[in-house]
């Protein structure tokens, strides 16, 4: 009779082989997940790049890019964007101008400030700013802001002849719902950097005679400066990419982003146009697509980078 070698595992070998075969999928898994998340930026810019490209071997790039005129449907169609460009770059700076301090602060008042009580009522109404859905921001700008801009614009030019009346759907309307829109997602992520920042710098600043302000501004917020700068990126990614609530506050009119002008963003060229759109005049606004795109990842390169950089001084 052949001899039989027999092999037992013990307890502690059968759960350590569990233990590998649970870490080797979670590995496949979470690979996967990252593989989805390139593929889908891949495709995306693909398709972007695919869609945007055939216009411009019809028009010159340069009378898109840097034309002033747009009459996609004129018997001599001109494609400019250069004011849709201008308008979407200088409303996104202002609302972020006017969005990022006041949201910061918020998040300095809710982390360091705040009694327990009025955080809990403020904190809820901020994540509840972040679930409302962005046509609601744009039907009450219409309804309530844009009344009141009128009323300003009427006393403004008071006895003008020359001035285009817009009803206060204009640049000040779009700006000042873009600041309000992006206020909880700065808020949110600014609190949290700083609520992350030890405590035990709170306490040596505090032990070294400084006030609670000056903690504040001088150890604290240094400190959580990169998480504050990636909610910067946030905010502005979500002020460029609005479409829906400006579509109704700016009036969506190509002209020059002055204050009182009706304006159209990039976004807003997209939208209000491409139900109709056809031939030349539907791959210039794929074209106008793209540019946002690039715009968009310019941006965010450039606000990384920098927060790379606070990263690094940290």
């Amino acid at each position: 009779m052949a001899n039989t070698k027999i092999v037992s595992l013990s307890g502690d070998d059968v759960r350590f082989k569990k233990t590998n075969a649970v870490e080797n999928s979670a590995k496949i898994l979470l690979t996967l997940c990252a593989l989805v998340a390139v593929a889908a930026v891949i495709c995306i810019s693909a398709y972007m790049i695919i869609s945007g490209i055939p216009a411009l071997l019809q028009v010159n790039p340069l009378e898109i890019l840097f034309g002033t005129v747009w009459a996609p449907t004129a018997a001599e169609p001109s494609f400019g964007i250069a004011f849709v460009i201008l308008t979407s770059i200088v409303g996104t700076a202002f609302a972020v101008l006017l969005g990022v301090p006041v949201g910061v602060l918020t998040a300095v008042f809710l982390a360091e400030l705040a009694p327990a009580k009025v955080a809990a009522v403020v904190r809820p109404a901020v994540e509840l700013l972040a679930g409302i859905p962005s046509v609601i921001y744009g039907l009450l700008g219409m309804v309530i802001l844009n009344p009141l801009m009128y009323k300003l614009e009427l006393f403004v030019f008071k006895g003008s002849t020359t001035h285009q009346y817009t009803g206060g759907a204009n640049m000040i309307s779009a700006v000042l719902v873009l600041a309000i829109m992006i206020l909880p997602t700065v808020i949110s992520v600014s609190e949290t950097s700083i609520r992350a920042v030890p405590k035990e710098y709170r306490s040596g600043s505090l032990a070294l005679g400084g006030s609670k302000i000056q903690t504040i501004f001088r150890v604290v917020l240094p400190t959580a400066k990169s998480g504050i700068m990636t909610a910067v990126v946030l905010g502005v990614g979500r002020a460029i990419g609005e479409a829906m609530a400006i579509t109704l506050v700016s009036g969506s009119s190509v002209n020059l982003p002055l204050p009182f002008n009706a304006v159209r963003f990039l976004t807003t060229a997209i939208v209000s146009e491409m139900g109709y759109a056809s031939g030349l005049h539907r791959q210039v606004l794929f074209t106008i697509g793209l540019v946002l795109f690039v715009f968009i990842m310019i941006i965010n390169t450039v606000l990384l980078k920098v927060s790379s950089a606070a990263v690094k001084e940290k």
